[in-house]
C-alpha cells in the first residue's frame, strides 16, 4: 500500500525557524508534507536518499516584477535557485487593473509593453493566473501608478476626489478578487505628484480587506529619514501593515548611514507593524535616470529602446564613444535601464544582517541585460553571506527567504517545513550552493540546487526546468 507520493530520506532538514537542521525524513502525499522526521517504512511511489544533502522550505522572493513572467515564463530564473513563491505588483508597478490607451510610461514598461497590459480587472489577471498556472506561488499587489495611470489624463498633477473614488473602488475589487494590498513607488514620475493624502486616502479600504501596503519610498538617500515618516504615517492611518521594499542607502554621499536608519526603522517598528526587504548586492537598478547617473560609482546598460545595442555596456563607455558627458549620453539612450552601483558593501551587510531584513530579488525579467540578483539573490545569500562571509547563519538565512516572509504578507502553511504545511520545498547542497549569475553573464543558473517542489509538484529537478505549472494565487491570511 503507497502511503506517500515521495519520501526525502536522511536529509538535514531545516524547518524555516532559524533553528539549526536536524537529519530525518520528510514524506510528502498531494500537496502537503504528510510526515517529518522517522517516517517509518510506509510505501512511496518515489524515495529520493538526501546523501549529504540538506532540504529547507521554498523561498518566498519578497520582491518582484514577476507579474508577466509569471504568465509568460517557466520561471525559471527563480525556481534554479530554490524559489517557490514570489510577491509580485511593487514599485506601483502592477499589470492590472489597467487597459492602455497609450504605452505606458516608465517606469510600467520595466514589466511590459502596451500589449501586456490586457487585464481590466485583477479578477481576469487571476482568471489567467488560475487558467494558465505558473511554475511558482505568487501573491500579488496593485500598484498605485497602474491605478493613477488608469484613471487620470495627466499624471503631473495630484488626483481629484473624482479621481481617488474610482482609484479606490478598483483597489477595493482587486482585494476582493485576492490580491495581498497597494504598492506605491513615490519616487517615480507617474507618482511623484502624488501627495500623502492621495495614499492616505486610497489605503482606508485596506483594512476592512486584511490587507497590506508595500512602499518604493519617495526617496532613498539623503531625504530617507523624512521618506520613512510618511510611509510610517500611512500605515498608521489606515492602520495596516507596511513593507518597505530593498531598504538601501542610496548615493555616494550616503554610505555609512545604514547603522542610523535601520536605528529609526526599528523605532517606529516597536509602534507599529512593519517590515522591510532587502538585495544581496551593493548596485540597484531601475529605469535609466539622467539626474542620477553621477551619484553613482558606475553605471551599466540593461537595455535601451532608442539604441539596443548598448545593452550590457557601461554607461562611461558609451559616452566616450560619443563624445558626450554621462547625463548626455543617458539622455540620448532613453527610454532605457541600468544598474546602479551607488551603495556601500559595508551598509548592504549591516541591512541584510538586522533580524527582521527579508530577502527581496526587485529582479526585473524583462530587461535584456539584467541585473544578476534576478537569478542570484537567495543562493548568494547562503553561498557568500551565510557560508562564506559569515555574515548569519545557513539556519538564519533560511529563516529570512522562509517564515519571516510567510508571517509577514500572511501567507499561511507556508515557509517552514511541518505535517500539514504545503509541500513547497528546496533540496540543495549547503557545502557548494552559490550564485553564478554575474554582471557580465547575468542570466546563469545557480549551483548546488538539486531539486525544487511547489506543492509537491517538481518544478526544477537536476539543473533544469521541468514545465510544471503547479504554482497558485496566494491570498492573506488564507489556508491556500
Amino acid at each position: 500500500m503507497t502511503d506517500y507520493d515521495f519520501i526525502i530520506r536522511n536529509v538535514s532538514i531545516f524547518d524555516g525557524s532559524g533553528s539549526q537542521p536536524a537529519d530525518g525524513d520528510v514524506a510528502v502525499a498531494g500537496d502537503r508534507i504528510a510526515a517529518v522526521g522517522d517516517v517509518g517504512q510506509g510505501g512511496a511511489h518515489d524515495t529520493i536518499e538526501a546523501n549529504g544533502l540538506a532540504l529547507a522550505p521554498g523561498f518566498i522572493d519578497a520582491h518582484t516584477h514577476d507579474d508577466r513572467a509569471l504568465l509568460a515564463t517557466d520561471m525559471s530564473a527563480k525556481t534554479s535557485q530554490g524559489v517557490t513563491s514570489v510577491v509580485a505588483g511593487n514599485c506601483g508597478i502592477s499589470l492590472s487593473p489597467l487597459v492602455p490607451g497609450a504605452a505606458p510610461p516608465p517606469p510600467l514598461d520595466l514589466i511590459g509593453a502596451r500589449e501586456d497590459y490586457a487585464f481590466p480587472t485583477f479578477q481576469s489577471y487571476a482568471d489567467q493566473l488560475a487558467r494558465d498556472g505558473a511554475a511558482v506561488n505568487a501573491g500579488c499587489l496593485v500598484g498605485h501608478s497602474t491605478l493613477r495611470f488608469s484613471v487620470m489624463d495627466n499624471l503631473d498633477r495630484e488626483a481629484t476626489g473624482d479621481e481617488i473614488a474610482v482609484m479606490r473602488e478598483r483597489l477595493g475589487q482587486s482585494l476582493d478578487a485576492g490580491s495581498i494590498g497597494l504598492s506605491t513607488g513615490l519616487d517615480y514620475a507617474p507618482a511623484a505628484a502624488a501627495p500623502t493624502s492621495e495614499i492616505q486616502a486610497l489605503s482606508t479600504v485596506l483594512k476592512p480587506a486584511g490587507a497590506m501596503h508595500a512602499t518604493h519610498m519617495r526617496h532613498e538617500g539623503e531625504h530617507i529619514i523624512a521618506a520613512m515618516d510618511e510611509a510610517f504615517t500611512i500605515g498608521r492611518t489606515a492602520d495596516v501593515p507596511v513593507v518597505i521594499s530593498h531598504f538601501k542607502c542610496s548615493g555616494k554621499k550616503n554610505f555609512g548611514r545604514a547603522e542610523a536608519n535601520l536605528a529609526a526603522f526599528e523605532e517606529a517598528r516597536l509602534k507599529q507593524p512593519l517590515g522591510l526587504d532587502a538585495y544581496p548586492y551593493a548596485a540597484s537598478s531601475t529605469v535609466l535616470k539622467p539626474d542620477y547617473v553621477n551619484e553613482s560609482l558606475r553605471v551599466l546598460i540593461t537595455w535601451s529602446k532608442s539604441h539596443p545595442d548598448q545593452a550590457g555596456r557601461d554607461l562611461d563607455a558609451i559616452a566616450a564613444d560619443w563624445g558626450l558627458s554621462r547625463h548626455q549620453a543617458a539622455e540620448r539612450l532613453q527610454p532605457a535601464g541600468a544598474v546602479y552601483f551607488a551603495m556601500d558593501e559595508a551598509d548592504v551587510r549591516r541591512i541584510l544582517a538586522y533580524p527582521h531584513t527579508m530577502i527581496g530579488s526587485d529582479g526585473l525579467p524583462h530587461d535584456a541585460h539584467p541585473h544578476p540578483r534576478l537569478w542570484g539573490s537567495f543562493t548568494r545569500v547562503l553561498g557568500h553571506y551565510a557560508r562564506e562571509v559569515g555574515l548569519f547563519s545557513m539556519a538564519e538565512a533560511i529563516r529570512k527567504m522562509t517564515s519571516l516572509p510567510a508571517a509577514r504578507f500572511g501567507f499561511k502553511g507556508r515557509g517552514s517545513i511541518a505535517p500539514g504545511k504545503f509541500a513547497d520545498l528546496v533540496l540543495f547542497d549547503p557545502a557548494t550552493v552559490a550564485d553564478a549569475a554575474t554582471f557580465e553573464a547575468p542570466s546563469v543558473p545557480s549551483h548546488g540546487i538539486r531539486s525544487v517542489w511547489v506543492n509537491g509538484t517538481t518544478v526544477w529537478d537536476a539543473g533544469r526546468s521541468t514545465g510544471n505549472r503547479p504554482g497558485r494565487l496566494l491570498r492573506r491570511d488564507a489556508n491556500n
